[in-house]
């Protein structure tokens, strides 16, 4: 076997090597920004339901409902409800800034620097 040609082999398929990893790192970088966007959602939503609470615990039921105890205990579902709807429908501003923060602390952890900023 010609030494030239065990190099070139070798050189083809370091560089197949190194680029199937970039596209691995590609995917994970695209599936952990997708995991960091739902999270930072997620906690929008959170948020605004428990926001959104104190402005319904005091408002009566009309009929045909009444208000039992019933209605009571799943009037706190509807209002966490009605934060993830807000939160799908574009929120308040919240998750972008908890997704800035979520990549911030990501970045900060890549580099090996886990201690919080003074």
């Amino acid at each position: 076997m010609d030494a030239g040609t065990s190099d070139s082999q070798f050189l083809t398929q370091a560089s197949n090597a190194l680029n199937a990893g970039r596209s691995m790192s590609k995917a994970v970088h695209a599936q952990n920004m997708r995991q960091a966007r739902k999270v930072a959602r997620d906690f929008e939503a959170v948020f605004i339901g428990q926001m959104l609470q104190p402005m319904f615990q005091n408002i009566d039921a009309a009929e045909p409902f009444g208000g039992s105890s019933s209605e009571k205990m799943w009037r706190s579902m509807q209002v966490d409800e009605y934060g993830k709807a807000i939160a799908k429908a574009g929120g308040i501003g919240i998750a972008d800034a908890v997704f800035r923060q979520i990549l911030k602390a990501q970045e900060n952890g890549s580099h090996g620097s886990n201690q919080p900023r003074q």
